[in-house]
């Protein structure tokens, strides 16, 4: 068994601050969608909120290694996450 620990602080609606024993990271999005951002590694989740599937992808953080075919959707993704950001913000 390990120890773990975890603490979210909400900057504003769909932005939060997380610390852990492992350092800082920010999360942008909500249900459905979340981007976590940590050490130049982007973390994006995509999911079907109630159902527990979700699909996860990271990126960035090793320059030997590049990752040219995940560019486009990195794109596609800021996009959409923008446009969630500014549901989210337009409905509360």
């Amino acid at each position: 068994m390990s120890l773990r620990f975890r603490k979210r602080i909400k900057i504003f609606p769909g932005v939060w601050f997380n610390l852990s024993k492992s350092g800082i990271s920010t999360s942008i999005g909500g249900k459905g969608l979340t981007v976590n951002l940590k050490d130049g590694k982007t973390k994006t989740t995509v999911g079907i909120p109630g159902s527990g599937l979700s699909y996860s992808e990271t990126s960035g953080g090793n320059p030997e290694k590049p990752t040219s075919e995940s560019k486009p959707i990195q794109v596609w993704l800021w996009a959409l996450i923008l446009v969630v950001i500014a549901l989210i913000l337009i409905l509360k």
